[in-house]
């Protein structure tokens, strides 16, 4: 038996899914865990999809997740998390940013964004939806600061929260000096939204 999870963070480009799977892979990597993480920017700087796929455990000998093999799945957009959920274990957990981006073909007319996604997706899987994008607006003023709220979300969902990691100086290393504080709100607000 292998103690290896699989995570796997969708969205879209611009949400800033890279920088928070560098910070997460920093943090296992300063736990001791061996990781891999393997990144797709697709069409990133357009809108496109985005995934990073990010592997931990004792021995990890490849960044790829196989189709039913994600431990967990952020979705940083829900129209990604439709299209990546058949990544997900049958016992895997979801965290989703109730968020919409629509996408080129249904900016353009030629397609319609789906209905209920999340309505659909609670039947069949172990889901926490977030309101990512409202808090980052809305609470902390800024709307970047959505990719940190749901690295918290993720770490705290994973239950590696309470691992010998400072995370809040790793963030600090990777963001703005300028823009430190304000992250790390993120982060605790991203804690505090899974129980």
């Amino acid at each position: 038996m292998t103690d290896v999870k699989n995570i796997l963070l969708v969205g879209v480009g611009g949400q800033g899914i890279i920088l928070a799977s560098k910070i997460l892979a920093q943090g296992l990597i300063a736990a001791g865990y061996d990781v891999k993480m393997s990144e797709v920017h697709g069409m990133a700087q357009r809108g496109g999809s985005v995934t990073t796929q990010i592997r931990y455990g004792s021995d990890v000998y490849s960044p790829i997740i196989g189709k039913g093999q994600a431990d967990i799945i952020v979705a940083f957009e829900k129209m990604e998390c439709l299209r990546w959920i058949d990544y997900l274990k049958t016992e895997g957990k979801v965290v989703v940013n109730d968020y919409e981006i629509p996408s080129a073909p249904i900016l353009a007319g030629k397609a319609k964004y789906p209905e209920r996604i999340l309505d659909v997706l609670k039947e069949k899987i172990d889901m926490t939806v977030i309101e990512a994008a409202d808090i980052a607006k809305n609470e902390l003023g800024n709307i970047r600061t959505l990719n940190i709220i749901m690295l918290g979300a993720l770490i705290k969902a994973l239950k590696i929260d309470d691992i010998n990691v400072d995370w809040k100086e790793i963030i600090k290393n990777n963001v703005k000096s300028e823009h430190a504080d304000l992250n790390i709100q993120a982060f605790q607000k991203g804690m505090e939204q899974v129980k």
